[in-house]
């Protein structure tokens, strides 16, 4: 039945983009859009950030910046989900070469640093700095007085980037203004390693779309595989490993061209860190 169902929704989809029908279903399509209340759905195409949040409704939150997002994912404090692994192996690396001054940004309340914990031993003089939304990093502070026994975990501005040993980005490039490599652009001192998970990217189109996640509609950025890399190893790093989640998709309705059939996720090291 389930193999059934899908096969059904994808002859509607399929119907519904059908030039001429997708004039008459997109306004349908968008009002699902907006009344969406659980998991993920996106909509629209846009050529920058500004543009995508100027047409969000405005009867709905417009980023991650309230309780009920920071409410969202506290199952996750003691759970790895598969996708995890790969940032954890790399990160694990990192650590037992010495890296201790963690930056997690778009890290929420710290759900990779207690889960983590369960696999990594964290040295004693380790720091890990969570850099999110303010009503997120009121959150995690709450929770870290309560969970935080080592007292490792802190919540902290954007300025902590600059010279830390490792920027960790799990998930989180998507819903930023700035792309990763203006924002390396900004700091007087590197970070030493880039550790990059869950991003999506499209093999060559840049672009940005809406995302609903049920408690706010966000701008979703949308990477082309193909300046990516480049961007980065232009401002001195070296890519050392890269891998894909073909099981995360992003299906913009009536923009097919511009849909993602994977995530991305990549570990760079500074070439020359002094």
């Amino acid at each position: 039945m389930a193999g059934q169902g899908s096969r059904i929704r994808r002859i509607v989809k399929e119907i519904r983009e059908l030039p001429g029908i997708s004039v008459l279903a997109r306004p349908w399509v968008r009002g699902r859009f907006r009344a969406h209340r659980r998991g993920n759905a996106y909509f629209g195409v846009y050529a920058s950030y500004a543009d995508a949040r100027a047409d969000i409704p405005a009867s709905l939150p417009a980023d991650y910046d309230t309780d009920a997002a920071a409410g969202l994912y506290e199952d996750r404090l003691t759970t790895i989900e598969t996708s995890d692994y790969p940032a954890l192996f790399w990160l694990r690396q990192l650590i037992d070469a010495g890296e201790r001054r963690i930056v997690d940004l778009g890290g929420h309340v710290g759900l990779s640093y207690y889960a983590f914990n369960r696999f990594i031993a964290y040295p004693a003089d380790l720091r890990w700095q969570v850099h999110d939304v303010p009503a997120v990093m009121r959150r995690g502070a709450a929770l870290a007085t309560e969970r935080d026994s080592a007292r490792q975990l802190e919540f902290v501005d954007l300025a902590a980037v600059d010279g830390c040993d490792v920027l960790m980005a799990k998930g989180a490039l998507q819903y930023l203004e700035y792309s990763l490599s203006d924002l390396l652009k900004r700091q007087q001192v590197l970070p030493r390693h880039l550790l990059v998970n869950l991003t999506p990217l499209h093999p060559t189109r840049a672009s940005f779309t809406l995302q609903n996640i049920g408690v706010a509609v966000c701008p979703y950025r949308i990477g082309s595989l193909a300046e990516f890399v480049p961007e980065i190893e232009a401002l001195g790093y070296r890519l050392i490993a890269h891998w894909e989640h073909s099981e995360r998709r992003v299906e913009i309705p009536f923009h097919p061209e511009h849909s993602v059939q994977s995530y991305h996720g990549f570990c760079f090291a500074l070439a020359d860190p002094s």
